[in-house]
């Protein structure tokens, strides 16, 4: 859709606080597990299991929460941009 002449088309900024939100609850994950030095010990075990199996899978869970917010977040910011996208172009006249 082209602007009118005088009115330029603004759109919402890319980086908002809601999408670096998300970027982090994505990205977390990735950081738990690649430093691997952080759990590369048999202690403390829980219930037999030494630290390193049940903190990876600890993390499993914890990504599926991660991933579940991220895209109820994503979910909501898109609404809200097509929402302000309708809204300016009823408003404009568009």
């Amino acid at each position: 859709m082209a602007a009118h002449p005088g009115s330029p088309e603004t759109k919402p900024p890319a980086v908002t606080p809601v999408r670096v939100i998300i970027g982090l609850c994505l990205f977390a994950p990735f950081a738990a597990m690649f430093w691997v030095g952080s759990y590369a010990k048999t202690e403390p075990m829980l219930g037999g299991i030494p630290f390193f199996y049940w903190y990876q899978m600890t993390w499993v869970l914890i990504s599926s929460a991660l991933t579940v917010i991220a895209y109820k977040l994503w979910q909501r910011d898109q609404r809200s941009r097509r929402s302000r996208a309708q809204a300016h172009r009823a408003g404009s006249g568009g």
